[in-house]
């Protein structure tokens, strides 16, 4: 069976090419799935914390591991898996193309999805004043007022990129005081721009053709509105468990992948790894990501190998 692969990544974030690289130094036949170089890292604005490289953005430490990778040898296919059936012992993987792979063994990588805030219109300015991405989107928002919802890292991250393009930043988070890392939230309290609104909530968007104001859930400075421009929701994300639940794999009550210590899940042959995954402590970063990709494939390369020595 020429065609058939040693093992399938499906994610082309960290945990994915960590597991294209080492599967590559295994001398394993891999292959990666996955539409965006550097899954949701690449939105990131600057990535501090990644040991040996600080400072650069997200799309940058993405396109260099996806270089990394292929220089190893790894395959990518820019394809979406949509079905994935184990039969037997082999893998039958269909993309968004209707294309068919066969692998032995799956990584799932598939990391999460932003979380949305469900309010009214929110959908109809997605592009006329909503984002999901400060990094894609901020410099249309020069010298605009702008704010964004969250306050954990990926809220403050991003009100501290728009703080020195926009006029004006708010940011608004249901919460007594702003979460995270200690230095995230230091740099927003050092921006003269930004104004926090704690224990507030966005509860509706307004405008004509694009977003011209919030309605919050209390008045703030006698008014319930703020007029801005844009609108970027932060407020975290969820797994993407497409394929989980098409698997029956077991999930913990928030749909995220459980695994044991060698990231295996309740399927033999099926490994997953990164912010998808019950494991590293559910702290989702990319250095933890990389790690649970890194012993996946070791993993992956024991099973396939039935070596002694793992």
């Amino acid at each position: 069976m020429d065609n058939i692969y040693d093992v399938a990544i499906i994610g082309s974030g960290p945990a994915g090419f960590s597991a294209s690289i080492y599967s590559s130094r295994y001398r394993l036949k891999s292959v990666v799935f996955g539409k965006m170089i550097g899954g949701t890292i690449a939105d990131a604005h600057k990535v501090c914390n990644f040991p040996g490289v600080p400072g650069l953005t997200g799309l940058e430490l993405g396109q260099r591991m996806y270089n990394h990778a292929k220089e190893e040898g790894g395959e990518f296919i820019f394809e979406s898996v949509e079905t994935l059936k184990k039969e037997g012992n082999v893998f039958r993987l269909i993309t968004d193309t209707k294309k068919e792979y066969l692998a032995k063994s799956i990584i799932l990588a598939t990391g999460t999805k932003r979380n949305k805030l469900h309010i009214p219109n929110e959908d109809t300015y997605l592009g006329k004043g909503v984002s999901y991405c400060a990094t894609c989107d901020a410099m249309f928002y020069k010298d605009k007022v702008v704010a964004v919802v969250g306050g954990s890292n990926a809220a403050t991250m991003a009100a501290t990129m728009l703080a020195d393009v926009a006029k004006q930043v708010y940011i608004i988070y249901r919460g007594k005081e702003l979460r995270g890392e200690p230095a995230w939230i230091e740099d927003v309290k050092s921006k003269g721009n930004i104004t926090i609104l704690f224990e507030t909530l966005v509860t509706e968007l307004q405008g004509n053709d694009v977003l011209e104001r919030i309605k919050l859930n209390k008045k703030i400075n006698d008014s319930e509105y703020i007029d801005v421009n844009g609108l970027f929701i932060e407020i975290g994300s969820e797994p993407n468990a497409t394929l989980p639940l098409q698997l029956g794999l077991e999930l913990d009550e928030k749909q995220y992948i459980k695994v044991d210590e060698r990231q295996a899940t309740s399927i033999t042959g099926i490994w997953a790894a990164g912010d998808c995954t019950t494991n590293s402590n559910r702290f989702q970063q990319v250095a933890t990501a990389v790690g649970e990709g890194a012993v996946a494939a070791n993993s992956v390369y024991c099973y396939l190998k039935e070596s002694p020595n793992c």
